[in-house]
């Protein structure tokens, strides 16, 4: 064989071979081109702000000077704008005070903390799918000195009897509002209120987990106000629901807040300047709080027919939960594997220009996976049909590479 035709030979053998690629590699790949496909779509049901281009995230702060005074100096460690923020949000949730702080994380760990200096009792009581379980790396534990106790694994919230009940003391409870690792699952407001009853019968703070607190007013009928007056603490988050570029806010006592504050610093949550966010919090509080009941109302219609589509196009089992939706936020879940179900979604992206699920799907068992469908603004273009005729292409294409 000439020299040429053996190249040749390699070439062909190597373009033949398949791409050896890590696990971590192709779902890098997947997730790339899922991303892309989502960009390049002319419709999708959702338009979260974590996916949207640079220059998109930056429009948030056009008009933004009708919400506050640009002319007033900029923040400091946490004054000026970071305290008109604050002072907005205790109004909403009717607290004495609040603090801001730039995670979730932090904002939970210090209220947590503080709670425990007043009851004497590090221990928590918690869900066992509740945030700080699933996905802050044992931070109360390793960080905050707390003790971390789950009430429950069940994907539902907990319930009075299993509060009174528990075998141990706790200083805090704290309840996850909307519980999102169960699907977005609420309590009524019958079933919340006696919970809370129960974790006072035992001396314990309640604080709620209400990074999606905004959320709620439709399910229990009650203003947000109200809601977060159940709790001795509350904790909310400006991204989830609002769509601001980050940040959260702890709400509670004064003595309670004064406190956060001092433990912020030490956290290391006294940021230099935190305008941008900040302003962004402001912008979502402005225009996205008030729409939040329509978005609920609106997930309600997806969610029925997202379920009347994929029957219709003889899906042999599907789940959409809740079946009525509590938030705005729900799951599908569907008996496919992880592969089959992304490639579909990812197909019906490219060669559509329509993109029904967005998210990611999450292996739940063998050839059962979930996903997240989120209603918001975008969604409210879509009609029962529309979301009917969405689900059945995307059926027909998961057939395709389900062969």
């Amino acid at each position: 064989m000439s020299d040429t035709a053996e190249q040749s030979a390699g070439q062909a053998a190597d373009e033949a071979r398949p791409e050896q690629l890590t696990e971590a590699e192709r779902l890098q790949r997947r997730r790339a081109r899922r991303i892309s496909a989502y960009h390049r779509a002319n419709r999708a049901l959702a338009r979260p702000g974590l996916l949207a281009p640079l220059r998109e995230r930056l429009s948030l702060l056009d008009g933004v000077d009708t919400l506050y005074d640009l002319d007033e100096p900029s923040d400091l460690y946490g004054n000026g704008i970071v305290e008109a923020l604050e002072e907005k949000v205790a109004g909403l949730l009717g607290k004495e005070a609040a603090a801001f702080f730039p995670t979730g994380t932090m904002a939970q760990q210090v209220a947590l903390r503080c709670w425990a200096g007043r009851t004497g009792n590090p221990t928590v009581a918690l869900h066992a799918l509740a945030h700080p379980e699933m996905y802050e790396r044992d931070a109360f534990r390793e960080v905050s000195g707390l003790r971390p106790v789950q009430v429950t694994s069940e994907p539902r919230q907990p319930t009075a009897d299993e509060i009174r009940g528990f075998e141990e003391p706790f200083g805090a409870l704290m309840l996850e509002l909307p519980l999102r690792d169960a699907g977005f699952v609420l309590p009524t407001w019958e079933e919340l209120t006696e919970v809370v009853e129960a974790a006072r019968e035992r001396d314990a703070v309640v604080h709620f987990d209400g990074a999606r607190l905004w959320e709620t007013t439709v399910h229990f009928g009650r203003p947000l106000a109200e809601i977060a007056d159940l709790a001795d603490s509350v904790y909310v988050s400006f991204y989830k629901s609002l769509q601001a570029f980050g940040g959260a806010a702890l709400a509670g006592p004064k003595t309670l807040i004064d406190e956060a504050k001092t433990w912020r610093h030490r956290y290391g949550g006294a940021v230099f300047q935190q305008f941008p966010t900040v302003l962004s919090a402001l912008a979502g509080l402005e225009r996205e709080l008030p729409r939040l009941p329509e978005y609920v109302t609106h997930a309600r219609v997806v969610a029925a027919a997202l379920r009347e589509g994929l029957a219709e196009a003889g899906v042999p089992w599907a789940r959409v939960h809740p079946e009525v939706p509590h938030t705005f936020d729900f799951q599908v879940w569907l008996p496919y594997g992880v592969d089959e179900l992304s490639e579909a979604a990812i197909r019906q992206s490219e060669e559509t220009g329509t993109a029904l699920f967005i998210n990611p799907w999450d292996e739940k068992g063998p050839g059962l996976s979930l996903t997240e469908v989120h209603v918001r603004g975008a969604a409210l273009e879509w009609t029962a049909a529309d979301v009917r005729t969405a689900a059945a292409d995307f059926v027909a294409r998961l057939r395709e590479v389900s062969g």
